[in-house]
């Protein structure tokens, strides 16, 4: 190991250290580059383990401690530190070593260095950063649980104006559900409220439950999908606070994506029949459908246009589904009061109903069934499209961490997603 004050002067250059009450005692650089900082507190006190006073009594030093801290021109620094000892003559001479706010006493890191870790990890892998830090797995995981409540903490809000409640599956194939908890704040930032182990009513009801009450009256509307799960908890919960008034609103997507699944399978049927029915030369003109019967009609190209009207000419059911579906759609686009729009909607039920096509017929007891929170959307044309962004998010975080079983770890790497910038940069 070589002394930096070795080095010629003209090869010198300072930086600040940028760790509170120390005093820098040498520098040294090892064999493998790594330079070597030994400091020693400037801090005359500490407290007492056991009654918590201020004690100033010397006692010696504990045991060296090294911790590893942020990186210097490329090259791996570490901290070198003996923590002074103190006893305390409350309580018969008991010692207690100084612990400085620099660091945790049971991280092998600077809170600094932990800091740098989380900003490594943000859209990243713990093994990607393992191999470019040159720590170890552990070592990363652990920083991530100094660094990243499994939890959320409700001392960083102040309103919950906009909840929105989603779920994704675990595990593929399996129904392995956990419901995601948002909130969009007034800026616009979407922030995460939790990840619950499951998406049943009662697990539901009791994160509405661990909310703070000074946070209750704040709670405006929640956006959900039709899960009776989600809508009755909400209101149980608002039930049972007479302060609370929330509203709960069905999500414009996830109605869309209901009647237009009608549409899609009658396009599945009618292409089916088709194949059987037209010359090998008739159906190649309908072919390639697929992506111009699920846009919105004022998105097609003109030769999509052109396609869907040879398959209409083919298919006059597939013709009357589409022409509906577009009817839908466009109610959606209009900016109707409730009631405006409670009456657009009962009017085109009442228009399937009368007609000879049976795609809608799911969505139309989807509708019966929802209609009230179905309309509650254009009361501020509120939608859970920020959940929706968050779900790709999840989604891409589960792909590149290889599997993420456990619900607190997916909060906490979702939570370094969304915030890791803000938090640490």
């Amino acid at each position: 190991m070589s002394n930096h004050q070795g080095l010629k002067s003209k090869n010198l250059i300072t930086f600040p250290l940028d760790i509170p009450e120390v005093e820098v005692i040498s520098v040294e650089i090892n064999e493998r580059g790594d330079y070597i900082v030994t400091v020693e507190s400037t801090r005359n006190s500490a407290v007492c383990h056991s009654c918590g006073r201020q004690i100033t009594k010397p006692n010696g030093c504990g045991r060296e401690i090294e911790l590893r801290h942020l990186p210097i021109l490329g090259h791996r620094l570490y901290i070198c530190l003996r923590p002074k000892r103190y006893e305390c003559s409350h309580c018969n001479g008991k010692t207690s070593t100084q612990e400085l706010d620099w660091y945790d006493p049971k991280s092998p890191h600077t809170k600094a260095y932990d800091h740098h870790l989380m900003l490594q990890l943000v859209n990243s892998t713990v093994e990607d950063v393992r191999r470019k830090e040159d720590v170890g797995y552990d070592a990363v995981e652990g920083a991530v649980d100094r660094c990243i409540h499994a939890s959320v903490n409700w001392g960083e809000f102040t309103e919950l104006k906009f909840i929105g409640i989603d779920e994704i599956a675990m595990t593929k194939g399996h129904g392995n559900f956990v419901a995601i908890i948002t909130t969009q704040q007034t800026d616009g930032h979407v922030a995460l409220l939790g990840v619950l182990v499951d998406r049943q009513k009662e697990t539901v009801r009791q994160f509405f439950e661990s909310i703070p009450s000074r946070l209750w009256q704040t709670m405006k509307k929640v956006c959900t999908d039709m899960w009776e799960g989600y809508a009755n908890a909400v209101a149980e919960f608002d039930k049972a606070h007479p302060e609370v008034s929330i509203e709960v609103v069905v999500d414009r997507f996830h109605v869309a994506k209901n009647y237009r699944e009608g549409v899609d399978h009658l396009r599945k049927q009618e292409c089916r029949r088709l194949k059987k029915e037209l010359s090998d030369v008739e159906y190649a003109e309908i072919q390639g459908v697929l992506w111009p019967i699920r846009k919105n009609g004022k998105d097609l190209t003109d030769e999509e246009l052109k396609k869907l009207n040879r398959l209409f000419v083919y298919s006059p059911d597939l013709r009357l589904a589409y022409i509906f579906r577009e009817e839908l759609t466009s109610i959606f686009e209009m900016h109707l009061t409730k009631e405006e729009a409670k009456q657009r909607l009962l009017a085109w039920r009442d228009k399937i109903s009368q007609s000879t096509i049976t795609c809608f017929n799911k969505f139309l007891i989807t509708l019966n069934n929802w209609l009230d929170k179905i309309v509650n959307y254009f009361a501020g044309r509120f939608s859970s499209g920020f959940v929706e962004g968050l779900n790709n998010k999840i989604k891409t975080t589960k792909r590149r961490c290889y599997g993420i079983l456990r619900n607190t770890t997916l909060f906490q790497r979702l939570y370094l997603d969304i915030e890791g910038y803000r938090r640490f940069a």
